[in-house]
């Protein structure tokens, strides 16, 4: 009797294969340093931009705490003068600039349009690598030797009085600035040829048509800056005569260029958080933008206007007063599209279902926030008022109730709505509502105060102020320092959120954007099939008829 005997094959059980992103298809520290993926590239300028906020928020941190006392006797002036200079240029030409456009825009813009990448993805890597190397080269000068000129680099001080490194600093911006004019040329190929079937231009969300905007405002601004500059620098190295009177040249001719660039930089880093604004509201509403067509035209008017109230700075560096008043009305002119954007959204939240959610709390702040800074902007744009509040920490106030109060807010709404999309992660609901509300808060307590001294005549970069002003300074301080804890707040749960967080799946919001059709994390070429648009981009109400029915 013969025995059969069978061999049994015992397979061990495989845990599930993850699914391939952008994020796991290579790795390796080169394949992040020669992606060319626009997913990889936006997260390598989110953390630059993240790195040099710190920096200039440092600098500006220890100037805050000089002005505790009247005698500020924490640090010398010429370092006081070269810590706000430091903050100013530090945060307006490396974060304030880039920080949406380069980091959150690379990294969405492809998808809201149906594209696997942007057109000149090799450009764009270009890009980050100017844009580092323009850092690096600014802090070496800013650190190693200092500036004291101010962010405006104003005529005839940086080409006579500093002995600063102005021209390592000027070169550091200008490297930076073709940056951004690479990252503009190709957001505006891209918008216009790599479209998916269907997705006309009035199917285009806000946020790409603000990030349209600015990339026009790059390409044709910065080249302005950039010239400026490199004639301070010729004037400082072969002391030809163009800016010093010394010279014979003219001071007012630097403040005529850099204000050409300077303002419609204002816009460069607004429009794009009003474009973030347009589309968190809609969502977090569940309701239809009001007068969509009416915000897409009032963000390309907003660049258009920007062009054309540059001279609205110089009221009193003695232009004629017939330019004064030119230049005046067309500041109260380009308040219109603002204020429309700002109805539309109050629009779009009445009678809406609003849901609460840490993006919804940051724009909201952006709309209170910047509505203040808006409004205090017509004062400066009337000539009287200007001339009583020119150059005292009444503008510092308008300044950052629009640049930090606005813009930073729109920045923290978009990085709270886009970051499950980009980590396939959520964060804690309850740390983040609490960072929202500790930053709305500081910077009312920072800010306000502000208004007040400077309307009663305390002038901005002063390293010392008389004593009837310290209780309004030392509240500013102590917002200051609130505004911190704040900001901090965010790098600690969203680093947290990389290994704890749940998981996020596609689409957390119940978004109608294309970018939220898409895994979470997004493969690397974004969809599998290209999308083909058939609905506007904001349609909650059908959502809202259907669950009606």
């Amino acid at each position: 009797m013969s025995t059969t005997t069978t061999r049994r094959i015992v397979v061990a059980p495989q845990p599930p294969r993850r699914p391939e992103t952008y994020l796991n298809v290579s790795r390796g520290l080169l394949s992040w340093l020669l992606t060319k993926d626009h997913k990889r590239i936006g997260l390598m300028f989110l953390v630059s931009v993240t790195v040099m906020f710190f920096i200039g928020g440092f600098a500006i941190a220890i100037a805050r705490l000089n002005l505790l006392t009247p005698e500020g006797g924490l640090v010398e002036a010429d370092t006081y003068n070269r810590l706000f200079t430091l903050h100013g240029v530090i945060m307006v030409f490396f974060f304030l600039v880039p920080v949406v456009p380069s980091a959150l825009g690379n990294f969405v813009l492809p998808m809201m349009i149906g594209a696997k990448d942007l057109a000149f993805p090799r450009l764009n890597l270009l890009s980050w690598y100017l844009f580092t190397l323009g850092a690096m080269w600014t802090l070496y000068a800013m650190i190693g030797g200092g500036l004291d000129t101010g962010w405006t680099f104003y005529t005839p001080y940086s080409t006579q009085s500093s002995h600063y490194n102005v021209v390592p600093t000027m070169i550091g911006v200008v490297i930076a600035g073709f940056s951004s004019m690479l990252t503009g040329l190709n957001f505006v190929v891209t918008v216009h040829w790599l479209r998916a079937p269907g997705m006309t231009w009035f199917r285009l969300p806000i946020f790409v048509w603000t990030l349209y905007a600015t990339s026009l405002i790059f390409l044709l601004a910065v080249p302005v800056l950039a010239m400026a500059l490199l004639l301070v620098v010729v004037e400082r190295v072969a002391q030809v005569g163009i800016f010093d009177p010394a010279l014979g040249g003219d001071p007012l001719l630097f403040q005529h260029l850099f204000w050409f660039y300077s303002h419609p930089a204002v816009y460069i880093m607004i429009l794009p958080g009003m474009g973030i604004v347009s589309e968190v509201i809609p969502c977090f509403a569940r309701k239809r933008l009001f007068g969509y067509t009416f915000v897409a035209y009032s963000s390309l008017s907003i660049a258009a206007f920007g062009f054309l109230v540059w001279a609205h700075h110089m009221f009193v560096a003695g232009i004629s007063l017939y330019s004064a008043l030119v230049f005046s009305s067309l500041s109260f002119l380009v308040a219109v599209p603002s204020a429309i954007k700002v109805f539309n959204w109050t629009a779009t939240l009445y009678r809406g279902s609003i849901v609460f959610e840490t993006p919804m709390l940051f724009a909201l702040g952006f709309v209170a926030l910047f509505t203040v800074g808006g409004l205090t902007g017509l004062f400066l744009a009337t000539l009287g008022i200007d001339m009583h509040v020119h150059d005292t920490y009444f503008v510092i106030a308008h300044f950052h109730f629009i640049m930090v109060g606005g813009m930073v807010m729109a920045y923290m709404a978009g990085l709270h709505y886009w970051w499950p999309k980009m980590t396939g992660r959520m964060y804690s609901q309850w740390w983040s509502r609490l960072s929202a509300l500790i930053i709305f808060v500081g910077f009312f307590l920072t800010f306000l105060p502000q208004f007040v001294v400077g309307y009663n005549g305390m002038p901005r970069r002063y390293h010392r102020y008389v004593p009837e002003f310290q209780v309004w300074n030392v509240l500013s301080t102590a917002g200051a320092s609130i505004l911190s804890v704040g900001y901090v707040l965010p790098l600690c749960y969203l680093l947290w959120s990389l290994w704890y967080g749940r998981r996020a799946g596609p689409n957390p919001w119940h978004a109608t954007g294309l970018e939220w059709q898409t895994p979470s994390p997004p493969p690397q070429d974004n969809f599998d099939v290209t999308p083909v648009v058939v609905r506007d981009p904001y349609e909650y109400h059908l959502e809202k008829a259907q669950n009606e029915v």
